[in-house]
């Protein structure tokens, strides 16, 4: 899971691969595979760059 920021400043974490699509609009959105939008404070660079290395995280404790 990656952590996120929503734009009222609580932070939370989000299943990165249940995420389907990342846009900016101009905040970003994130959207899930199940329909839901979440808006995040983070650019899609910085969501990229959370999924990467949580990902390379996981598959060295493998």
């Amino acid at each position: 899971m990656i952590r996120v920021t929503r734009l009222n400043g609580t932070d939370l974490y989000v299943n990165e691969e249940l995420v389907e699509l990342i846009e900016n609009t101009p905040d970003t959105v994130l959207t899930f595979v199940s329909g839901k939008k979440l808006l995040v404070t983070e650019g899609i660079a910085d969501i990229v760059t959370k999924i990467k290395e949580f990902r390379k995280e996981v598959s060295g404790r493998l």
